[in-house]
């Protein structure tokens, strides 16, 4: 199924709380919400793109479990970004301290906060120019780093705090490794192996 965007006006908007009721009622839907107003309405994920998210978690993971610097998410988490919107990357890591610093009510539900670190890993029934824009968000929002990973194009676009975005085409013969940089000291992802399920 393709993704459904509807446009929940000014007037009616929906609230935090009855943003988490309707996601908790519609579980087997996937839901994001601009800050401008747009109720996303997403399917499941196929099997290659669940198993490349599986990939993606499990290595942000086991590098996270050595190093204990922080907390890493899967797909299905919400996060409730500074500007308003509700968004979930395929794959995201939070700053210890900063999670720490939430209640247990912040915790439970959706978190009040943009990740530092977020994956965004085009399906085939992703518009590459909504991702771009996503990443941009949560780049505006305080996201210190994120990778768009696109295995169609293929394509890796990297997105940093106050600096253009860098863009790698290469072929699936030759992935490239990425690098956590300075946000996830020592974190290297290869993308053979999330390229080929």
């Amino acid at each position: 199924m393709e993704t459904l965007t509807l446009n929940v006006p000014t007037a009616v908007g929906i609230t935090d709380e009855q943003f988490y009721q309707l996601s908790v009622a519609n579980e087997e839907w996937r839901f994001e919400l601009t800050a401008e107003g747009e109720l996303i309405i997403m399917s499941p994920t196929g099997g290659e793109s669940g198993i490349r998210n599986s990939d993606l978690t499990t290595d942000l993971n086991l590098w996270n479990r050595q190093t204990k610097l922080g907390k890493v998410f899967d797909s299905s988490t919400v996060f409730r970004l500074p500007n308003g919107g509700k968004r979930s990357p395929d794959a995201s890591w939070v700053l210890r301290e900063r999670w720490e610093a939430l209640s247990i009510e912040e915790k439970r539900k959706f978190p009040p906060l943009c990740p530092d670190f977020v994956i965004e890993l085009r399906s085939q029934t992703d518009s590459l120019e909504k991702l771009r824009l996503k990443m941009l968000d949560y780049r505006a929002n305080g996201c210190r780093l994120g990778w768009l990973i696109d295995p169609q194009t293929p394509l890796v676009e990297i997105y940093r705090l106050a600096q253009d975005v860098e863009t790698i085409n290469f072929s699936f013969d030759q992935p490239p490794t990425l690098s956590g940089e300075d946000v996830l000291p020592g974190f290297l992802l290869d993308l053979t192996l999330i390229l080929n399920p």
